[in-house]
């Protein structure tokens, strides 16, 4: 279900089962010549538009609007748009905040753009995950009232932890692609691996006739196939739906 589409009862219908909410969250950057600014985010919304056609989930608009930053190519003429972590960060805290009065608790950021670093962090996936522990403990903090961990209501609180039941598992964010799945497929900037992706999953973002193996990163591309992407399409969507409790 596309979020923007629904209905207040539809709303209050995925409330009550508990239905997942994921907001695919992303850049504009530079990707050689031979593929669509987009590509980061596009990743993560084509593998959800397979998911929804699987099973009941809540999609939010995309956020294309990361730190792409200006390491790969300044912008002038190449398209990238870089938005500073420290504007993120608000946006996402309100967002959050939004989403939980709302009345969700079970929502999902995926994210594909610098997510090779996704354990240390990288400035768009970390002004998240600040904004949603941010939300999330001022929330608890005005439903609960102060004190609320430290009340003996909570006094199970490390065996609902274990049990999957801890507000702050409200919000999670996630890379697109695991550490288990980047040693299976190549991970890169615009080479063999997105490329492929792309042709796989968003054929329209790929255009090799344009290609130009002048930058490094890029050269790989060359050896893109639609085969390829689909292995890494179905190693995505197989991390997708265990986060999702889909599997």
């Amino acid at each position: 279900m596309r979020y923007e589409m629904m209905l207040p009862r539809q709303i209050r219908a995925a409330i009550a089962a508990n239905t997942p909410v994921v907001l695919p969250l992303g850049v504009l950057e530079y990707h050689g010549e031979h593929m669509a600014v987009g590509m980061d985010t596009l990743a993560v919304t084509c593998a959800l538009d397979i998911l929804e056609k699987e099973a009941e989930i809540v999609i939010l608009p995309p956020f294309y609007y990361g730190a792409a930053s200006y390491a790969v190519e300044p912008p002038e003429g190449t398209g990238s748009v870089q938005v500073e972590s420290a504007a993120l960060n608000p946006f996402a805290r309100e967002l959050f905040t939004g989403l939980l009065r709302i009345g969700f608790r079970n929502i999902h950021a995926f994210i594909h753009h610098q997510s090779e670093n996704f354990t240390v962090g990288m400035p768009t996936d970390l002004a998240f995950k600040f904004g949603a522990r941010q939300a999330i403990f001022a929330f608890l903090e005005k439903t609960r009232g102060e004190g609320w961990w430290g009340d003996r209501k909570m006094a199970d609180y490390y065996a609902r932890q274990s049990g999957g039941d801890d507000p702050f598992n409200w919000i999670r964010v996630h890379p697109l692609m695991t550490a288990e799945t980047i040693a299976e497929y190549p991970f890169d900037h615009a080479g063999e691996g997105e490329t492929s992706l792309m042709m796989a999953m968003c054929p329209d973002a790929v255009d090799m006739q344009s290609f130009s193996a002048e930058r490094w990163y890029a050269e790989t591309a060359a050896r893109a196939t639609a085969e390829t992407g689909i292995r890494g399409r179905d190693l995505i969507l197989a991390h997708m739906r265990k986060v999702l409790g889909l599997a």
